[in-house]
């Protein structure tokens, strides 16, 4: 999907918090605190809220608590449980050199820097430490290898490509 109609997603929501209409969200987006900021606009996947207008927002280690202007019940909150909040793709803020955005990480091809074909990245996991790529290997399992440049010396996004060094025994049939 390419173009200014592209939507990606900035959060999740997990469930609804209280009984005023408020819920949870886990972000998908570096700066939470900016991104869920009130007044801000978000489209979401849920039946019926199809725009949603940040009314109350508190960033907490537990995920984003926020209260939509739309939403004023918990039936209501329930209701968004599982729904994806997004903004459009020129919404989003520029990256510096060396940072990417996960979606354009997912379905890339991973291959060793031997050119071994090693799998298709089908997730990227947020961490305390450092971030993981999730990657469907070519024989179907799942392995996890941490994000960090000794581990991915080159992400070819153009090609779609991202070359990883892993260690040792870490895929079956890797070196």
């Amino acid at each position: 999907m390419t173009g200014d109609d592209e939507r990606v997603v900035v959060g999740v929501v997990t469930k609804p918090h209280g009984i005023r209409g408020a819920v949870i969200v886990r972000p998908t987006t570096d700066t939470p605190r900016d991104r869920f900021s009130v007044g801000s606009v978000l489209a979401s996947d849920a039946p019926g809220a199809a725009e949603l207008t940040i009314a109350f927002s508190d960033v907490g280690s537990s995920g984003v608590r926020i209260r939509f202007a739309e939403i004023t019940d918990r039936t209501a909150a329930e209701s968004l449980r599982g729904a994806q909040l997004t903004i459009g793709r020129q919404q989003r803020r520029d990256l510096d050199r060396e940072e990417f955005w996960p979606s354009d990480l997912v379905g890339c091809t991973v291959e060793a820097v031997t050119g071994e074909a090693l799998g298709v990245v089908k997730d990227v996991e947020f961490g305390a430490a450092q971030d993981r790529l999730v990657i469907e290997t070519v024989d179907g399992s799942v392995a996890v290898l941490p994000f960090v440049a000794p581990l991915v010396p080159e992400i070819d996004l153009d090609n779609r490509r991202i070359i990883i060094d892993p260690p040792g025994g870490w895929i079956s049939g890797s070196s």
